[in-house]
């Protein structure tokens, strides 16, 4: 009789729906085996009871940097600690890198780059740039369970995937929050961070953050084909082009509508349209002609080089990068994609620093 129950009772538990080629944990014990944890670790690192933002410093997942931004904003950078960061990564490899992402897509994939990203805006006669606001932080927990759950996975091991990719920021450190320009696009930021929100320092968010905004992707692509228009992202950065007939009226307002729909926000104050006989920025690369970045952009990181070969790079690691080398080193590449001969010229210098006069920032 209670074998009978308990098998009728199985057969009413629905099967999982798998959509795309994800690691098939079916269970949450099934998900902590497969991720090398007991499943009490699994819960510890999910971190289901939001112990980690009122624990000591000591005992929390990650770490913390503010960062100052150019435009008088700020920036939370938050890195985990070894065992989660290598248990991000694991996520990564076994379900976000399964997970759908548009082709408008180019930051933080294999093979694409701000390179790819601009390319199909060069010599445009028209270019539209509109970034998204505190794209990271907008990223839910909840967001990243929902979609792990049409991907196949039953509610408890959604939640606990999702609560390893996710995090809430300790009251403490925000209120260490640099001072800035004051108004709504703070506020709304310290209100994203004090939620559980995809940290801007974790291995996995990038992927995350891909697959999240793929139907956001698709919807904007759909509405630059119908406007006669190409359109590319490249994390928070959208970027539209067409000829000088391009319905801007219709387009500007249809970006904003979708963006908000989807659950995200623009910077309205960093809109902007360029014709030909203007600058065309798109990802920081010029695009009038073949993409190139800018003789400032140049010119500044040549600076920075001679700077640290004659003084050291701990004096030029003004913004506290925690490992300014690598900060470097992909500074020099972002230029050299688009001009061998300049970063030919900016690795010179760069062979010149003597890192073991570093002491801080590495």
């Amino acid at each position: 009789m209670n074998g009978e129950s308990v098998t009728s009772a199985s057969l009413l538990q629905p099967w999982p729906v798998w959509r795309w080629p994800v690691s098939r944990w079916a269970s949450f014990d099934e998900c902590a085996g497969a991720l090398d944890l007991m499943p009490g670790e699994l819960g510890w690192f999910a971190d289901a009871r939001s112990w980690n933002r009122r624990a000591n410093p000591v005992l929390r997942h990650y770490s913390y940097r503010w960062i100052p931004t150019a435009s008088g904003g700020i920036r939370l950078i938050e890195r985990p600690k070894p065992r989660l960061a290598e248990l991000q990564r694991r996520v990564r490899r076994h379900v976000l890198d399964a997970l759908p992402v548009h082709e408008a897509a180019h930051g933080f994939r294999t093979g694409r780059s701000i390179l790819t990203c601009a390319q199909p805006h060069a010599g445009q006669q028209l270019v539209v740039r509109m970034d998204l606001e505190a794209f990271f932080p907008t990223v839910s927990a909840r967001r990243i369970r929902a979609l792990l759950e049409l991907a196949g996975y039953p509610a408890a091991v959604s939640a606990a995937l999702a609560g390893i990719l996710t995090t809430a920021t300790p009251a403490d450190v925000l209120r260490e929050a640099p001072a800035g320009r004051r108004g709504p696009v703070r506020a709304r930021l310290l209100n994203s961070l004090a939620a559980t929100h995809l940290p801007q320092g974790a291995p996995s968010s990038p992927s995350v953050a891909n697959a999240v905004t793929h139907h956001l992707d698709r919807r904007l692509a759909g509405l630059a084909r119908t406007l006669g228009a190409r359109y590319t992202r490249y994390a928070d950065d959208l970027a539209f082009s067409g000829d000088a007939g391009l319905p801007l009226h219709r387009l500007l307002p249809g970006v904003r509508l979708i963006v908000t729909g989807e659950g995200f926000r623009l910077r309205e104050d960093k809109t902007s349209v360029a014709a030909a006989h203007q600058q065309q920025r798109v990802a920081g690369l010029v695009v009038n002609s073949a993409p190139a970045a800018t003789r400032a952009s140049y010119d500044e990181l040549r600076a920075v080089l001679h700077n640290c070969a004659r003084t050291g790079p701990a004096a030029q690691n003004r913004a506290g990068h925690p490992d300014f080398r690598a900060h470097l080193l992909g500074r020099i590449g972002w230029i050299a994609a688009t001009s061998r001969a300049r970063g030919e010229k900016l690795k010179a210098l760069f062979d010149r620093i003597d890192w073991h006069a570093e002491t801080a920032g590495d």
